[in-house]
């Protein structure tokens, strides 16, 4: 539950309230902790906590924004910042577009996303937990002779949000994560993989799932060779999955179709996936690491539907970019105290589909399993859609994970790869960003090797 008396919220209030005629103000106030472990050669290599706060103070007049911030929550930093906003709205530029967001009677989730437990874990107990992860990931299978970081992390955080306007927000989130990168050796080759295990409690997070993930990733790819040029069916699991449509959320924000960024802009309810496809960007789900109460500029997040059985819905706003689009936000404006609102998701998922992972690989005749990509975001154009990445996985044959390949290149479009989905699994899985993916197919894919 939360305090009766957030104190962050009686500053950003404060400052709000300092608003004078014809002059809107908004401040966003944020306070946190983390906790970093990294462990190696049975030792601690580094241990890092850390704590900030501090507040991001927006004045717009005439039209006119001027911001400016501090890294304290100094009552003298504090106006100071306030002062210096209004100075800089001064010689801003005027955009009609500019006004600070109002409450648009979205009722904020009722979500428990903190951590309670987490402040009162010892630093010994975390240290120990990176320590004997680094022990379960080198003593399970010969292979795996060290692993390049073993490493327990946490973060904890509150943020509150006011303006003259009439928001009044404050929420707080936090979450953990174990992560080990195996490296497993077989004559004279290297192979390298992570594993992860993540969750709001240390309590949630368990050594063995990241040890065995990652010695199995690292372990299976070991003998890999450069397959063959061909047309072949991609199975991506979850992670893959999760990662490839994040790409395709930066095209379905607001901002990016404003600049012109997006191979979507102009395609609101028209089929853009495949019908099995239905992709969600929503902060109110607990489930995800990224879920928040409020977004950055004090609305309530809420579920946005991006695409519905293959047809596009909408992109993401925050108040700038909807009032310019002629729409609303959509509760996804994103910010630090160093900055202004941006628009950015905080939850994207598949909605699961049918089938186990098993069920959906054993469907599959003749494809391949991608557990890598490498150069994503330099391989693929957002403007245009075009990518072609490198890959890793194993081949699939007869429903089966068969040898492992590398050296391998898929080409396509994004646009292309939605629409031919012909599986979308059930088995989805949250990573530490918040996102959740599941398997998915996708067939015909141009794979480049030797």
């Amino acid at each position: 539950m939360a305090p009766e008396q957030p104190d962050l919220l009686a500053v950003a209030v404060r400052i709000a309230e300092m608003a004078g005629p014809a002059e809107q103000v908004e401040a966003y106030v944020a306070r946190g902790t983390s906790t970093s472990v990294k462990a190696y050669g049975g030792e601690v290599e580094s241990l890092t906590q850390a704590a900030s706060a501090g507040v991001g103070v927006r004045v717009i007049v005439d039209h006119r924004e001027g911001f400016a911030y501090a890294g304290t929550l100094d009552e003298s930093a504090v106006l100071e910042a306030l002062t210096e906003a209004r100075d800089n709205a001064q010689f801003g530029e005027p955009d009609e577009f500019n006004a600070l967001a109002e409450p648009d009677g979205t009722a904020a989730a009722n979500l428990d996303l903190w951590p309670a437990g987490l402040e009162h874990v010892p630093t010994a107990d975390k240290v120990a937990m990176a320590l004997e992860l680094e022990r379960a990931a080198t003593s399970r299978d010969e292979r795996v002779r060290s692993v390049r970081v073993a490493m327990f992390a946490d973060a904890r955080g509150e943020g509150a949000v006011a303006t003259s306007t009439g928001i009044r927000a404050w929420g707080r989130a936090g979450n953990c994560h174990l992560a080990v990168q195996a490296l497993a050796v077989r004559n004279g080759e290297t192979q390298i993989a992570a594993g992860l295990s993540v969750g709001r409690e240390v309590g949630d997070l368990s050594v063995d799932e990241a040890a065995d993930d990652a010695i199995l990733r690292a372990t299976r790819l070991l003998g890999a060779t450069k397959p063959a040029t061909q047309r072949i069916t991609l199975v991506l699991e979850p992670r893959m999955t999760a990662t490839i449509l994040g790409l395709v959320g930066g095209m379905l924000n607001g901002g990016a179709v404003l600049k012109g960024r997006s191979p979507f802009a102009g395609r609101v309810g028209e089929l853009i996936a495949s019908p099995l496809l239905t992709f969600v960007d929503d902060p109110t789900d607990p489930r995800s690491l990224g879920a928040e109460i409020h977004d950055g500029e004090g609305l309530a997040c809420r579920r946005n539907e991006l695409v519905v059985k293959g047809v596009l819905q909408g992109f993401l706003q925050n108040s700038y970019t909807g009032r310019r689009s002629g729409t609303a936000s959509t509760g996804s404006a994103q910010r630090g105290i160093s900055s202004t609102p941006g628009v950015g998701a905080g939850a994207l998922a598949v909605a699961p589909g049918v089938g186990t992972h098993d069920e959906v690989l054993g469907a599959i005749e003749h494809g391949l399993f991608v557990t890598s990509m490498a150069g994503l975001h330099s391989g693929v154009n957002p403007v245009s859609g075009d990518f072609s990445v490198g890959v890793e996985g194993l081949m699939v044959k007869g429903g089966e994970l068969a040898e492992p390949i590398r050296e391998a290149t898929i080409a396509s479009t994004l646009q292309r790869l939605l629409l031919d989905i012909s599986a979308v699994g059930a088995d989805l899985e949250w990573l530490p960003d918040g996102s959740g993916g599941v398997t998915l197919v996708v067939p015909d894919v141009a794979l480049s090797g030797t």
